[in-house]
């Protein structure tokens, strides 16, 4: 085995933890089929990103309180399409590794949306949820990673992220921390480490903070 050591992990939720890729491009497919835009384009650039950046990303010549609103209606909708949103292979085993040590959740979902999805894959919402409504900049800025650090009373460095997204996996490495990537397009984003889900790696205790262990 091999093993690395940290303060805490800093965990992404959707892609990472939670599978909710149909919903999510089908939700946005009809967003951008209805404003005239390749859908395609879209889901390049949206997983990892709070919505309403995405937004202005296409519509640059929109009004900010246009994109908060749609958003807005994107956010309820996702909240309440929970049709196939389950566990990504080893997520709640490393929830379960992870009960009673230094981790948080780091998501571009609100706190209603996160919540709602991590109850529909049956996966226990930690202590600490950094969300979109923590944040005024969303991944790749690492704002949000180095919110939970500070929350924590850790140093940035001393902070492991797990993120399967190039935005995710930016943010965590411009938080100067860390980055396990997982999932098959998370190598891509050169993270640290990467690897083919949360069932490739065990957490445990390592005094105050705790020790991840690989296959090698």
């Amino acid at each position: 085995m091999t093993s690395l050591r940290a303060a805490a992990l800093l965990l992404d939720m959707d892609g990472t933890l939670v599978d909710s890729h149909a919903v999510v491009e089908r939700l946005w497919t009809e967003w951008s089929l209805s404003h005239g835009i390749d859908p395609a384009r879209t889901l390049a650039i949206i997983h990892g990103r709070q919505g309403q950046e995405s937004m202005a990303m296409l519509l640059p010549d929109r009004p900010h309180e246009v994109n908060l609103a749609e958003n807005r209606a994107l956010l309820d909708a996702e909240t309440a399409q929970l049709d196939g949103v389950v566990a990504i292979d080893g997520a709640a085993q490393l929830m379960d590794d992870l009960a009673g040590l230094p981790h948080a959740l780091v998501t571009s979902a609100d706190l209603a949306l996160a919540t709602a999805r991590m109850g529909a894959a049956g996966l226990r919402m930690p202590p600490l949820a950094i969300t979109a409504e923590d944040v005024h900049a969303s991944k790749p800025d690492p704002e949000g990673f180095l919110l939970a650090a500070a929350r924590l009373g850790l140093a940035p460095a001393d902070c492991i992220v797990v993120e399967d997204s190039p935005n995710g996996i930016a943010a965590g490495r411009a938080a100067g921390m860390r980055v396990i990537g997982v999932g098959p397009y998370a190598a891509a984003a050169e993270p640290t480490w990467a690897v083919a889900s949360p069932a490739s790696f065990r957490v445990a205790a390592d005094g105050d903070g705790l020790v991840i262990s690989f296959a090698d």
